[in-house]
């Protein structure tokens, strides 16, 4: 069952069709479902929400069928039976040629999946790496093309795009990246765990794109490091997109904005998660 909530959004209930293995770090889960007929969404930074089953469930617990009032019903239900809930972003979608039929992309994180990892995994990673065609999950998502969940939006002068994205952002910015059009002046700084999770970044666009390896000797200094360095002229008119851990992407945006002195309102800024909190965590405090 299909039920609208707040337009421009609504559920949809899919399936995985299959999946891939992007770097050690990284995966990708492709989702089809008869409902993604009116899933509609012009953006490349596409905000979605993914409702994921707990471990022995066939699928996700989440009362769509209570309309508007779905959210204080799935907060009322037990932990343990509570769909485990996560942010993404859409990596890709596809129609057939009557439009009938679609796919979309998900890239996921696998932080903590590894057997010697330090970091524990979460629940959407572990879900993530056993993922299998036929599960089953429900995604509240746009109807609407043009809706309040893009945010990516380069004013008309921009003659100069600036991206960073951590390895939680990289599905957005490689979206981004690729529908630049031909002739676009752009700068990118994409930051994974391991070189294996380096990725072909094809573009029509003149974009110069840096692929950073993280490093734990390293850390945030490294980045702001090499974005202090980094020759931005010429560009009159700039328009930068940072996306990753809030605390980096604040950092960054100081260093554009205070440092670079580009108008703010030319600064797009998301921060996807935060260093040391959960999900629940941030919601908890939003």
């Amino acid at each position: 069952m299909t039920t609208a909530v707040a337009a421009p959004f609504r559920f949809f209930s899919l399936q995985v069709v299959r999946t891939r293995r992007l770097g050690p770090s990284l995966a990708r889960v492709t989702f089809a479902g008869p409902d993604l007929c009116a899933f509609h969404s012009d953006g490349r930074d596409q905000s979605l929400s993914l409702f994921l089953p707990h471990p022995g469930q066939s699928e996700p617990a989440v009362p769509i069928e209570l309309g508007d009032g779905w959210w204080q019903g799935w907060r009322e239900l037990p932990d343990d039976v509570r769909a485990v809930m996560r942010s993404y972003t859409l990596r890709a979608l596809r129609r057939d040629a009557d439009g009938d039929t679609a796919e979309i992309d998900i890239d996921f994180v696998l932080h903590g999946v590894e057997p010697e990892s330090a970091v524990q995994a979460g629940p959407a990673a572990r879900w993530a790496a056993g993922a299998a065609p036929g599960d089953r999950v429900v995604l509240l998502g746009p109807a609407v093309a043009d809706n309040r969940a893009i945010r990516f939006r380069p004013p008309e002068d921009t003659d100069l795009v600036v991206i960073w994205g951590d390895e939680t952002a990289v599905p957005a910015a490689c979206a981004v990246v690729e529908s630049l059009p031909p002739g676009t002046r752009a700068r990118v700084w994409l930051e994974v765990p391991r070189a294996d999770d380096v990725q072909d970044l094809r573009t029509a666009a003149d974009a110069e794109v840096t692929w950073l390896v993280k490093d734990a000797a390293d850390g945030p200094e490294t980045t702001l490091a090499t974005l202090r360095a980094a020759q931005l002229t010429p560009a009159v008119h700039p328009y930068v997109w940072i996306a990753g851990e809030s605390g980096r992407v604040k950092q960054l945006r100081r260093h554009f904005v205070g440092e670079r002195g580009i108008d703010r309102r030319r600064v797009t800024f998301v921060g996807y998660w935060r260093q040391g909190l959960t999900e629940e965590q941030l919601r908890e405090q939003g």
